[in-house]
């Protein structure tokens, strides 16, 4: 039986791609072993190129914020708004076989960038077409992530209570809308591997944040309880929280009343027990209180300690660690990804996927470094699609490609 990395292996995507949203998404289907050949304007590249430092003083489009989302692809570059630009890429989608076009701009360029559903699925009926906009195909409002958290409910319910609204440590609607159109895409191959038809997917970022809001959404609608942030406790739970260490912090999480039991059963923490303590919603009730109590035992102890004490008590705890730490934590260190610059031996080290691929398996968990702008033209434009030499040079001087 075929493996999933000879299927994928057999897959290519174009994508017209830059930032965050689009880019993880292809950087994930890279993962699997897809062929993703990013599309850029010869000038105006993806911004993210240069964006933190160059890894080297002569390459300005090779900075630190592009490393981490963009290792196994290759790119070309090609001019859009030029009707050869337009024709090369209906080329490509030809002549490659391309299964999936992939883009996140504005839906007000789809028509005149010629990337249109309609335009490309003629070239190729079966082509899967995923276009990713913050507020559907009939908005053109701008959609940097933070407006998505804003808009969304998610910095409302980040942050103290009492206090100002804050950002997610990450940029959640980005990679949510990532993972969500990957779910979609591979839907939509299924269902091309069916019927033998293609497909046309418009994937809003306001969709894929506000999916999140489970309980929110439904407490308030519903039960008329309005959820908002409340620093590191939680709604329904407690005690639940960040609490200090000797050395530190720790997330210690009750869920139960077992669990709470099994707490005062630790050496240290009998003195929590109290009536008012026995059920959840005894604890909730008094979570102020009980919070202050439980940090003023747990600050007595070192961070080791509570953890494996509180670990074969089989109550949840973690310790609160840095991104360092984590990169250690031997839960993650053996799967974080690499790649190396075949030019000059720089290395650049990646978060893991969140599943492991047989691609990756294959490859020990290495990816090919990210492809410098326009780093394949010549190879895709030329041996690929039979450019010649004098071609190619009078499309780069017209700023075609």
């Amino acid at each position: 039986m075929e493996g999933t990395s000879e299927i994928f292996s057999g897959l290519t995507v174009l994508s017209l791609e830059q930032a965050t949203v689009v880019p993880y998404l292809t950087y994930r289907l890279a993962q699997d072993g897809v062929r993703v050949i990013r599309l850029e304007h010869p000038v105006y590249c993806d911004p993210n190129r240069r964006i933190g430092e160059p890894f080297r003083p002569d390459e300005d489009r090779m900075c630190s914020y592009f490393f981490a989302i963009n290792a196994g692809k290759e790119a070309v570059t090609v001019n859009l708004k030029e009707e050869r630009g337009r024709e090369l890429l209906r080329r490509l989608i030809e002549r490659l076989d391309v299964d999936a076009f992939i883009t996140n701009q504005l839906p007000k360029n789809y028509n005149p960038l010629g990337i249109d559903y309609e335009t490309l699925s003629t070239v190729k009926p079966d082509l899967i077409w995923l276009g990713v906009s913050g507020f559907g195909p009939d908005s053109n409002e701008a959609a940097y992530d933070p407006i998505l958290q804003a808009r969304g409910g998610l910095m409302d319910l980040t942050g103290e209570a009492g206090g100002d609204p804050q950002v997610t440590g990450i940029p959640l609607p980005d990679m949510g809308t990532s993972e969500h159109s990957y779910g979609l895409l591979m839907k939509a191959l299924l269902k091309r591997s069916i019927t033998g038809k293609g497909s046309r997917i418009d994937m809003a970022m306001i969709d894929s944040t506000v999916s999140w809001l489970t309980q929110p959404v439904t407490m308030a609608a519903t039960f008329a309880r309005e959820m908002t942030r409340r620093g590191n406790t939680h709604e329904f739970f407690g005690p639940v929280s960040v609490y200090p260490t000797k050395d530190g912090y720790v997330y210690i999480a009750i869920g139960n009343d077992v669990q709470w039991k099994r707490l005062l059963s630790v050496p240290g923490f009998e003195g929590l027990e109290d009536g008012r303590f026995e059920s959840n919603a005894g604890r909730m009730a008094d979570a102020q209180e009980l919070n202050s109590r439980l940090a003023g035992i747990t600050g007595q102890f070192e961070t080791e300690d509570l953890l494996t004490t509180f670990r074969e008590a089989l109550i949840p705890i973690a310790k609160v660690q840095g991104i360092r730490e984590v990169m250690e934590d031997p839960a993650v260190k053996g799967k974080l990804l690499r790649t190396t610059d075949p030019e000059t031996g720089f290395q650049v080290t990646m978060a893991p996927p969140p599943a492991g691929t047989e691609f990756l398996e294959q490859h020990e968990g290495t990816m090919s470094f990210p492809p410098r702008h326009g780093e394949h033209n010549d190879g895709i434009y030329g041996e690929e699609l039979g450019l010649g030499d004098q071609e190619l040079e009078a499309l780069r001087n017209d700023g075609v490609i």
